[in-house]
């Protein structure tokens, strides 16, 4: 008796967890170019709960990030940057390494990065203007914003994975006029605020990669915002899903 109770603590306590362990969604945040309330923020990652752990990289130094050595350090992307230099080469590997299939969760200002790189507009599905630019035959003037504004969310897609159990909610954040939406994205998130672009939050592919993208996230009213954190939690758990 006394064997088969060991055996039985040993086949519970050591076989069965090593064959079903708990693993954590490794996010890395991606920042540079643009300041941030970085103590707000990170409490906001930080409230996301264990099954999320982060790590930041800021650029330029995080390129090094999306060479394929890197790529199984982290399992989804969280683009908080606003950065506008990069070479050819640089290019070449960060967009290959999400077309390869490493998804990105893409917030506020990072619709507002690489201003003369229009692949990676291609990648996140938008983006903010701050010059006169043509693109898919289309020109678009200088996009506008206004800082801190009580405006209303409004949930497009109830049933999304992204957005399942928020409901319409209020916000206190900025706002981004006349940036371009990829057409053939799926609406996540829309506002009536005249200040905004009505459609504030999507999801699509790219390559093997899903992506979502938030247009919000200005401060630390937003990171604080019960709404938006559990938008983005549910966000990097439906890009990470196989």
């Amino acid at each position: 008796m006394r064997t088969i109770i060991s055996l039985m603590f040993f086949i519970t306590t050591v076989l069965l967890p090593a064959s079903n362990p708990s693993k954590s969604i490794r996010i890395l945040v991606i920042t540079g170019g643009h300041s941030y309330k970085t103590e707000q923020f990170n409490q906001m990652l930080s409230s996301l709960g264990p099954s999320i752990t982060y790590q930041i990289a800021e650029l330029p130094g995080a390129y090094d990030m999306f060479l394929p050595e890197n790529r199984n350090k982290y399992d989804v992307l969280v683009f908080y940057h606003m950065w506008q230099q990069i070479t050819d080469e640089q290019a070449k590997v960060f967009a290959e390494c999400i077309r390869n299939g490493k998804p990105v969760v893409a917030l506020h200002h990072s619709i507002c990065a690489f201003d003369d790189w229009p692949e990676y507009w291609n990648i996140i599905g938008g983006k903010y203007f701050h010059k006169v630019t043509t693109f898919k035959g289309k020109e678009f003037q200088p996009c506008s914003y206004i800082h801190d504004l009580h405006f209303n969310v409004k949930v497009a897609r109830p049933k999304h994975p992204v957005t399942k159990g928020v409901k319409d909610f209020e916000i206190f954040d900025e706002t981004y006029k006349g940036y371009y939406v990829e057409d053939g994205v799926t609406p996540l998130l829309t506002t009536d605020e005249t200040s905004s672009t009505p459609v504030i939050g999507w999801a699509k592919k790219y390559g093997k990669a899903r992506i979502a993208t938030l247009q919000s996230g200005h401060d630390a009213p937003t990171f604080e915002n019960p709404s938006f954190r559990r938008l983005l939690k549910q966000a990097i758990e439906w890009v990470y899903k196989k």
